[in-house]
């Protein structure tokens, strides 16, 4: 095949916007336009076959009335708001409307426990939180260990302690004004899911949407094309579903599927044929456990792109998917703190079966040795990203910082690198090689610290 990478790589620029919000890219200005406002957005099914389809224009009204609702609440600017919502049309219009309204949205997965949940409420002190049924017992539990948790907005059900959905949107206009939000301000607060001795909350800017393209793009072989839909199996409250999944979708003014529940293998592929599904994320342990599916029918599937995280897959893997779905499937790699930095992308540059891929466009990314040096091809060392990228612009995909933690942030850069904590090593011709996590990532931080072609973003 012809090798692009190299021209791609070097003559990628990136065009930040000083002002920029995501609720107004991602969905008011689609809804403004009378002929897009009236495409589908979201196709949404759960586990009982239920179905809802709605418009840009749907969601639009729905976010401004929730918007105004939030502002009559005294949300405002900075305010965290906790949302935890599975994959609905209301889990995106929640999001649009804090961010809007230039609130923070705090991301609640709904495999956290009571405990969990309380935890990350008080560490960013929300003041706010949009709910559904399945996301209310740890929610509501909460709310009587956190007293700086004033509302609960609940859908789907009424509870003595939240304020409904409906009463409250029945109240309001849908006329909606968006905060001007800078690129830099604060847009998410995600805690990873880990075993972390110490709570960590990253905060990643509205740019973070922008930084997150050229991987999105690349993964799923040029998207947008004309007739894409999108599904990803990743919840939309991680950062994989979030920015890896519904927020560039919707930035390309293309309609995701949302499937809602506990979907058996079946019920999922069959969901995948009925919307017509053209690209797909998901984790690798899901495309694995599809591979071993003895029953699955794969005719009538329109996927033309998968994209993969986590474990990399293995030449088995590859040659599955290619025999049987006719696909390379892509995997990507990054962090809730890098998200999409380096990955495959086999319709423009070979796959390497095994490897992490390559640096996306408008990403600097090495390994680095204990000293803080680049490591020799075929020497391991961390991966580490620079704030910058080749032609000294600042990448737009890098974190913020640790939420009212300096000195956790400071400690995981050394001077403009971002140190991952995890290790790979890169072959001569650029691919990176997963090794396995540093072992000594804190004691090194803190004894070095100092202080064109393009893709169609």
């Amino acid at each position: 095949m012809n090798d692009q990478y190299p021209e791609l790589y070097s003559s990628f620029r990136w065009l930040v916007p000083s002002q920029f919000n995501i609720a107004q890219y991602c969905l008011l200005r689609w809804a403004s336009n009378t002929l897009e406002g009236r495409r589908p957005a979201v196709f949404a099914e759960n586990e009982f076959g239920e179905t809802a389809v709605r418009t840009f224009g749907q969601l639009a009204e729905t976010t401004g009335k929730l918007a105004n609702g939030l502002l009559k609440m005294g949300i405002g600017r900075g305010d965290r708001v906790a949302v935890a919502m599975g994959q609905s049309p209301e889990y995106i219009t929640a999001c649009m409307a804090i961010l809007a309204v230039g609130a923070i949205v705090v991301p609640i997965p709904t495999i956290l426990n009571a405990k969990q949940v309380t935890e990350r409420l008080s560490h960013a002190q929300a003041r706010a939180a949009i709910i559904d049924m399945p996301h209310a017992p740890g929610i509501l539990q909460a709310y009587g260990q956190y007293p700086g948790l004033s509302q609960i907005i609940s859908f789907g059900f009424q509870h003595e302690l939240t304020l409904s959905w409906s009463s409250l949107l029945a109240r309001q206009n849908s006329d909606l004004h968006v905060a001007p939000t800078l690129s830099s301000s604060p847009a998410f607060l995600l805690y990873p899911i880990g075993p972390t001795p110490t709570l960590k909350g990253v905060v990643l800017p509205h740019s973070a949407l922008i930084g997150v393209l050229p991987g999105f793009v690349a993964s799923q072989n040029w998207f947008p094309q004309s007739k894409d839909i999108f599904w990803t199996q990743h919840y939309w409250t991680h950062i994989d579903g979030l920015l890896g999944g519904l927020l560039p979708c919707l930035y390309f003014g293309r309609p995701i599927v949302a499937l809602d529940g506990h979907l058996s293998t079946r019920q999922t592929i069959e969901c995948l044929q009925k919307y017509k599904v053209t690209n797909v994320s998901l984790p690798y342990s899901s495309l694995r456990a599809v591979m071993e599916e003895p029953h699955a029918d794969f005719n009538g599937l329109s996927v033309r792109a998968i994209m993969s995280t986590g474990e990399h897959p293995s030449e088995q893997v590859h040659e599955w998917c290619e025999n049987t779905l006719g696909l390379t499937p892509n995997h990507v790699y990054g962090q809730t703190e890098a998200p999409y930095i380096i990955g495959h992308s086999h319709v423009r540059w070979p796959a390497r079966p095994g490897s992490m891929g390559k640096a996306f466009p408008g990403h600097l990314v090495t390994v680095l040795d204990d000293a803080g040096r680049p490591c020799p091809a075929g020497v391991s060392g961390q991966i580490a990203v620079n704030r910058y990228d080749i032609h000294g612009f600042p990448d737009p995909a890098l974190f913020l910082g640790y939420w009212q933690d300096d000195t956790s942030t400071q400690q995981t850069f050394l001077r403009d690198w971002y140190l991952t904590g995890e290790c790979a090593r890169i072959d001569r011709d650029g691919y990176f090689w997963y090794v396995g996590h540093h072992s000594n990532n804190e004691s090194h931080v803190t004894a070095k610290r100092n202080g064109s072609v393009s893709l169609s973003l």
